[in-house]
């Protein structure tokens, strides 16, 4: 297929956004923030050289300390985090870009070692997570036991996020992606796995499904629809997950929220952590599968090269394509993958370290 004819350089809207390409940054964890999880000059740089992307969606990031789940992730919550984001958003602006912010509640997946400003981590049951993560202070540290939220306790995580939605549109960002998908609080909630509660946020799918949708609809009444999204990954097991039906628990989900209003759905088709489906059959069908219960804008996200986003692209299964692991060595990807050029290769030991090395210092193809 000739560039000119392609349509992943083409323009297309998602909700309110009008895009230059359908190339999208996906949400990268990177760890460069401080432990106050304010964003740094290094982080601005980042993001300013990766605009040449239709749409960049900053890495996942905390609405409360209790959200915080890795060493060194931002937060969106105060006037300081709005601060420190302000200067990452102007400068994308200024080279061209558009840009949505990814909030993430950990949930389970966290230590209270990584939590600046909180002791405690939460979950829609007490199952505490297989594995282990990273503590700054002590290593590797095994998950703890979660605190089971209370029916009364549930409705402050919705107050959380619109919070931290309306912090995200006061510090520049054209809207924000709540993330439901990788085994955080939401998709914790979604799933049979790690959800086993008997009240109304719990049992059927209806239940489960529940918080998720309060979330995405609380969002969007407060910043607008068109501004607000919604991340899934139906089947993967990454963070210890599993569902019985993860397509069904996804249909349902999407058929009780407004998506033909929503900026977009964003959709996770690999496991880059474990490809295996846990459940949701061939990774194939998830687009067909999922495409008709989506009835606005779809973007997704696995493994994706050139030749897969615009067959993808072609077939009216997607709306943009979204890349992750290729923009971190690749600045200039858009234009590397117009023109053919070949892709530089990330250093994987430098994905999560603080500072510009492996991060900021990957330059443009000459």
């Amino acid at each position: 297929m000739s560039v000119t004819a392609s349509k992943l350089f083409a323009p297309t809207r998602l909700g309110s956004l009008a895009l230059s390409n359908r190339v999208v940054m996906a949400p990268l964890t990177r760890s460069r923030s401080t432990t106050e999880g304010l964003v740094q000059d290094h982080v601005v740089e980042y993001y300013a050289q990766r605009a040449s992307a239709g749409l960049i969606i900053a890495e996942g990031t905390q609405p409360s300390a209790i959200g915080q789940g890795y060493a060194r992730t931002p937060g969106c919550f105060t006037d300081a985090h709005v601060r420190a984001w302000r200067k990452v958003t102007d400068a994308v602006k200024a080279n061209g870009g558009r840009m949505m912010l990814q909030i993430m509640h950990a949930g389970r997946i966290t230590h209270p070692l990584n939590q600046h400003g909180a002791s405690i981590c939460v979950a829609p049951s007490a199952i505490r997570a297989a594995g282990q993560m990273w503590t700054d202070a002590k290593g590797m540290q095994d998950f703890p036991v979660p605190h089971a939220l209370s029916t009364a306790e549930v409705p402050s995580i919705v107050d959380e996020f619109v919070r931290s939605a309306e912090c995200a549109i006061a510090a520049g960002f054209d809207g924000v992606e709540v993330h439901a998908a990788n085994g955080y609080l939401l998709d914790q909630f979604l799933c049979t796995g790690t959800n086993t509660r008997t009240d109304k946020y719990g049992g059927s799918v209806g239940g489960r499904v529940r918080l998720p949708a309060m979330v995405v609809e609380a969002v969007a009444a407060a910043i607008g629809a068109g501004r607000t999204a919604i991340r899934l990954s139906p089947g993967h097991k990454f963070n210890d997950m599993s569902d019985e039906a993860p397509l069904q628990t996804a249909q349902v989900l999407l058929d009780t929220i407004p998506t033909v209003d929503l900026a977009y759905v964003h959709l996770m088709l690999a496991d880059a952590f474990a490809p295996e489906l846990n459940g949701a059959g061939d990774a194939a069908q998830i687009l067909p599968t999922l495409r008709p219960h989506a009835r606005g804008a779809l973007i997704a996200a696995g493994n994706l090269d050139r030749a897969k986003a615009e067959a993808a692209l072609e077939s009216g299964l997607l709306d943009a394509a979204v890349f992750g692991r290729p923009f971190i060595a690749n600045p200039d990807l858009v234009r590397r993958l117009r023109e053919g050029i070949e892709l530089a290769q990330p250093r994987p030991e430098l994905f999560y370290t603080p500072g510009p090395e492996g991060y900021s210092d990957y330059t443009p193809a000459p």
